[in-house]
């Protein structure tokens, strides 16, 4: 069994204060007995990942809505952050929440894949929230829809940060042909790696290390391989859970999203993203200091 595994976690929240159009979970409402639901499967989650044994864990959070405004999130980032045996502890968020926790974490394992939806907030905003993370440490990538109402903003924003942050755009594929060889051009200036990820990859019997390396793991506990297959391989909470963890190949035909597709062994997206492969950093662009 490795050493070292990465989590997907993705409980049963989904409900977001962003109201995107391009979102199923835009404005979705759960009520408190959903939420305290949320709340119980995560605070198990914490402590098996605190108090599971001596395998080093690398946990990457994704939630359906957003997470960082609920305070049972915060609170298990600073447990997590806190524990010797976890090394990373990312997550994807539109950066909508209060920081101010993040001064009780280990910053150094903090990761953050930030969203900027421009029709949801102001550049300034998410701009002042971005600083906060510069000046306390935390490594971070920044990125926006590749709609073409947002090039504007995604130019603007670009101009707006400092070189050292890399700025990345996900490719808008629910229309096919949707970009213009100069629209490819335009956004391949901002993110250099943009067309990385307007790619499907061919995935069907390719070697990838999701069931083995890496594994989803949602608020029952319950394992797959990845976000993007839904057979449901162990669970998390069961003795004996890892012996569910064996090298399979992909059974999907392609993998099309950047938490998918970068465990493709034949792709070696290790040598862009390295440590920062969760958060989506780039090597180029991450801070210069060792991971504990």
């Amino acid at each position: 069994m490795p050493d070292e595994l990465t989590i997907l976690y993705r409980g049963p929240l989904s409900s977001c204060n962003y109201d995107c159009w391009y979102c199923p979970f835009a404005k979705v409402h759960e009520n408190a007995a959903e939420l305290k639901a949320d709340q119980a499967a995560l605070e198990r989650f914490t402590q098996w990942c605190i108090t599971s044994g001596p395998r080093q864990l690398s946990l990457f959070f994704t939630p359906w809505g957003e997470c960082l405004h609920r305070k049972w999130y915060q609170s298990a980032f600073v447990q997590l952050s806190g524990c010797e045996r976890i090394r990373k502890v990312a997550v994807q968020t539109n950066l909508a929440a209060s920081l101010e926790w993040i001064t009780e974490c280990d910053v150094s394992k903090l990761g953050f894949w930030c969203t900027f939806h421009p029709s949801e907030t102001s550049q300034d905003v998410f701009l002042e929230q971005c600083e906060h993370l510069r000046r306390h440490e935390v490594q971070h990538s920044v990125g926006v829809v590749g709609i073409r109402e947002n090039f504007v903003a995604i130019e603007s924003l670009r101009k707006a940060f400092p070189a050292t942050t890399y700025l990345w755009v996900n490719a808008y594929k629910d229309e096919g042909d949707y970009y213009t060889k100069s629209d490819v051009d335009f956004l391949r200036s901002i993110d250099p790696h943009f067309e990385e990820n307007l790619t499907d990859y061919l995935s069907l019997g390719k070697a990838c290390r999701t069931g083995s390396e890496v594994i989803s793991v949602d608020g029952a506990g319950d394992i797959r391989r990845c976000h993007f297959i839904k057979d449901v391989i162990g669970n998390l909470y069961e003795a004996n859970w890892d012996d569910s963890l064996r090298e399979t190949l992909c059974t999907r035909s392609i993998c099309d999203c950047h938490i998918g597709y970068v465990h493709l062994e034949e792709q070696n997206f290790d040598a862009i993203y390295g440590e920062g492969l969760l958060e989506r950093v780039p090597v180029a662009f991450q801070m210069i200091r060792p991971l504990s």
